[in-house]
């Protein structure tokens, strides 16, 4: 079963092939493999982006597909669960919105309606330069957040974009995850299931962030749950509202990490 999907810009994937574990060599802890007589990083995909994956060769006779990227004058092979194929689809920007997530540089909806994120092979080949030896698992969840697998958060967001990648964060970090289209949605969905926390965008139609952080600390049920509001809304005035309201958290958007997000999430709940 195919769990996660991502997309290579096919103008930095040089070629795509494959290597079994006798083409793989260790050298100064770091794997490698030879590509066209050229000796390269060769680096596990799952890993590098902390997503679980399959990419363990069980014996030196399978095969496991590679992607070969080339960006800025270096190259580095990326082993991969499965290649689908290519085709072509139609970007979405980020913006502002979610913009430095590492690793990705947009998002592209599929024809069946699943958003799916693209990657950026420059931040790749940085993420991997910048890990060393064995553990390279720069976006690996930390065991703190591990612990929390059981526990519930629901994530309010209209943009659909945004709404995906902030899914796919959490449950990477093994929470359960369900969205909402807007704040009637989100509060809708609070009255009638149970969650240890809310992420919400602040802009929204029907009913904004703040105004559905001022509901849930209106509610007795409801009026202890941990809120962290993510939001393009920078100014001073918005954070303070933010709080005002009573929100736990206020995260800004043009600033994000996906890091900076767990460990906030893994404070309040």
């Amino acid at each position: 079963m195919i769990e996660r999907l991502f997309i290579f810009p096919t103008a930095n994937v040089e070629r795509v092939t494959r290597v079994t574990s006798a083409d793989i060599q260790t050298v100064e802890n770091r794997e490698t493999t030879v590509i066209g007589g050229q000796v390269i990083a060769l680096v596990h995909l799952a890993e590098l982006l902390g997503v679980k994956g399959q990419t363990t060769l069980a014996s030196p006779q399978d095969a496991q597909p590679v992607v070969i990227l080339a960006a800025s004058g270096k190259r580095i092979a990326l082993l991969v669960d499965e290649i689908l194929g290519e085709q072509e689809v139609l970007v979405r920007s980020m913006g502002r919105q979610l913009a430095h997530v590492p690793n990705v540089s947009g998002a592209a909806i599929m024809g069946n309606g699943k958003v799916v994120p693209i990657l950026n092979p420059v931040d790749l080949m940085k993420s991997a330069a910048s890990a060393s030896g064995p553990a390279m698992r720069p976006a690996r969840v930390p065991a703190e957040i591990v612990k929390h697998m059981k526990q519930a958060v629901l994530v309010v967001e209209d943009s659909i974009t945004a709404r995906t990648l902030l899914k796919d964060i959490l449950e990477t970090a093994a929470f359960d995850v369900t969205t909402a289209v807007d704040g009637i949605d989100g509060f809708t969905q609070l009255l009638s299931g149970e969650f240890d926390l809310v992420v919400s965008d602040v802009d929204m139609p029907r009913m904004s962030g703040f105004e559905l952080t001022a509901k849930i600390r209106a509610d007795k049920k409801l009026s202890e749950l941990p809120v962290v509001l993510v939001t393009a809304l920078d100014s001073r005035e918005d954070r303070e509202r933010g709080i005002e309201v009573g929100a736990n958290a206020y995260i800004v958007k043009s600033s994000f990490d996906q890091s900076n997000l767990l460990e906030v999430v893994r404070k309040l709940i």
